[in-house]
């Protein structure tokens, strides 16, 4: 089996540890995963009430030449179209809301294709993509032009040499400050000006308040009187929270396993992919109110997550990495499969 990164972080050790842990979160909403067919076979429903959807069967064709690696990175753009980071020579693959495949470039980001992010900067929406095997986060346009790039922090002390700094996933404040996760290299957060000059490096390897240990995935949340940082500590089984000069606020851990990534609801719902097979959806109290897809124990399954696409059920997930909602409420879920997988779930 080829061996990405994911599998240094989350390994078969940490799993055993943590199992336990992982199920006891689940059982604290009972009912709140179905995963059904109706009489003909043909339909999937997870979820229930207000969390209720329906998967699309087959969505998003490749045509012939383009396809998958390793799927890492998901976002909506303006147009509702879903613009999917993997790990191939058409590292950036954009499909319209219905699943037709419309462009797709970025042989350059083929080894190292991770975090995904869409910001709207004066009208015009931009990628910016983290990649860890080259160890730049890169600012372009949707059509695969590029505007700057950060290369590794030397100037933070923490590191060693170039190969130290694997960043995973980046962030945008509203005053335009940059946030770079070190996921994959020594745990580290950094944050830059608009300018990208370096303001302030916190977190490094730990499991105490402000350590972290992978912090995979982080996003600003705006859902209370401040925006602060939320950080998807995976390795350590977490949501951790900061100010926005890196302060430790809180930890949050219901119902997490693996947590990588977050997109976030108008209604103030927090969207979050957990490696560890399930979707968990927070309500704006960070408390679990939905798990979809849930495959509990798939992450100790022989040969995960690159399992044979014949052994795929539908409505069960293997490894989600990222997740997102579209305007009309539908989300999209890419997981960490060596051929990629992308589901996409409609709201009911």
């Amino acid at each position: 089996m080829k061996k990405s990164s994911e599998g240094v972080d989350v390994s078969r050790r940490r799993f055993l540890e943590r199992a336990g842990a992982g199920a006891a979160g689940a059982t604290l909403a009972p009912a709140i995963l179905l995963g059904k067919s109706n009489k003909s076979g043909s339909r999937v429903v997870l979820g229930s009430g207000e969390h209720t959807y329906e998967l699309v069967s087959g969505w998003g064709q490749l045509p012939n030449g383009v396809k998958y690696g390793y799927t890492h990175g998901v976002q909506i753009d303006q147009h509702n179209r879903v613009i999917v980071h993997n790990q191939s020579k058409d590292s950036v693959i954009i499909f319209d809301h219905k699943g037709k495949y419309v462009k797709s470039w970025g042989p350059e980001f083929q080894k190292g294709a991770h975090g995904c992010l869409l910001r709207k900067e004066d009208g015009v929406e931009y990628l910016y993509l983290s990649d860890y095997e080259r160890h730049i986060v890169v600012k372009t346009t949707l059509d695969g032009e590029t505007i700057w790039t950060i290369n590794w922090p030397q100037d933070s002390g923490v590191y060693k040499e170039e190969a130290e700094f694997k960043p995973t996933n980046t962030v945008v404040a509203p005053n335009g400050d940059i946030y770079v996760t070190d996921g994959y290299g020594l745990s580290y957060v950094h944050q830059y000006s608009p300018n990208r000059e370096r303001i302030r490096t916190w977190g490094g390897k730990g499991s105490d308040a402000g350590k972290l240990d992978c912090p995979h995935g982080i996003w600003i949340d705006t859902r209370g009187a401040e925006p602060i940082v939320v950080i998807a500590d995976r390795s350590n089984s977490r949501l951790q929270t900061f100010t926005l000069d890196g302060k430790h606020i809180a930890f949050f851990t219901d119902a997490m396993r693996a947590p990588c990534h977050f997109d976030q609801a108008a209604n103030g719902d927090l969207l979050i992919p957990d490696l560890h097979g399930v979707v968990t959806i927070y309500d704006r109290n960070n408390k679990a109110v939905a798990q979809l897809g849930d495959n509990p124990g798939v992450w100790d399954t022989k040969g995960w997550p690159n399992l044979p696409d014949t052994t795929w059920v539908p409505g069960k997930f293997i490894s989600p990495h990222a997740a997102c909602w579209d305007k009309r409420g539908d989300m999209y879920v890419v997981e960490w499969i060596e051929e990629g997988r992308v589901t996409k779930l409609r709201r009911v």
